[in-house]
């Protein structure tokens, strides 16, 4: 399934078959106070701290200020009743975040002794070395911090989810074929070499169109499934994709 493909399937309609979703279930709390909001909101941020970390890089703050800014940032939700702010009708996770991290760089300087390594708060575990060594990856071109959140949050659920299917084909003992088909996920049928990939694999070419089409339409519904988990209603999962294609087409 290539994600910037206008045939988008729809997702279920009844928010019941999405009562366990992540953001849902931190916006249903308000405060985060439950257990469950709480593990729930601890889990989004672990995703997204290295969409933050650029956005504050971004800024123009250099490695150690930005590694303490986004510790802070993290602690500050995890703590305090941030949620509570967050708007149910647009009650998108990577917007609720962007918004509040701007906000809270504004206002960073009335609280400067939170910025310090630990701050006796809950700290988000990541690695900082590997944030500052991906960060240098990224291209030179001066993109404002928003833009390049959102282009580290759409690579981060594609790279959720390439992952959640590495998993299902290494479990299932056929990682040497994902290997040979995901460069072809994002391709279309005329573009993919389908009897050299059969031929290396020892496998029909037919067999090889079949198992690449199963392939993509899986890839389709976790992404969806992904993104669903970042939206305060699934029905808005479907205007997300849209979203996720045009920062993708942009890269």
């Amino acid at each position: 399934m290539d994600p910037t493909n206008p045939n988008v399937r729809n997702i279920p309609d009844d928010p019941a078959l999405f009562r366990t979703t992540h953001w849902s279930v931190v916006l249903a709390a308000g405060d985060a106070a439950s257990p469950a909001a709480t593990a729930s909101l601890g889990t989004l941020c672990q995703t997204y701290w290295f969409p933050l970390y650029c956005c504050v890089r971004r800024h123009g703050y250099p490695p150690e200020e930005a590694q303490d800014l986004t510790q802070a940032f993290f602690a500050k939700m995890l703590s305090g009743n941030q949620v509570s702010r967050a708007d149910p009708e647009r009650g998108r996770f990577r917007t609720f975040l962007l918004r509040s991290l701007e906000n809270f760089l504004r206002n960073q300087h009335r609280d400067q002794q939170a910025l310090k390594r630990g701050g006796g708060r809950e700290r988000v575990s990541f690695e900082v070395i590997q944030a500052e060594e991906r960060y240098a990856e990224e291209p030179a071109e001066q993109l404002s911090p928003a833009a390049v959140f959102e282009r580290q949050w759409a690579c981060t659920l594609l790279e959720r989810v390439l992952e959640r299917l590495r998993v299902e084909f290494t479990t299932s003992g056929r990682l040497e074929l994902f290997q040979q088909l995901e460069p072809h996920l994002w391709g279309d049928e005329a573009s993919t070499a389908h009897g050299a990939i059969a031929q290396s694999l020892g496998m029909t070419v037919v067999a090889v169109r079949v198992t690449l089409h199963r392939l993509r339409q899986r890839f389709h519904d976790l992404l969806l499934t992904e993104i669903a988990e970042t939206v305060g209603d699934p029905r808005d999962a479907n205007d997300e994709l849209r979203h996720l294609r045009q920062v993708l087409a942009s890269v």
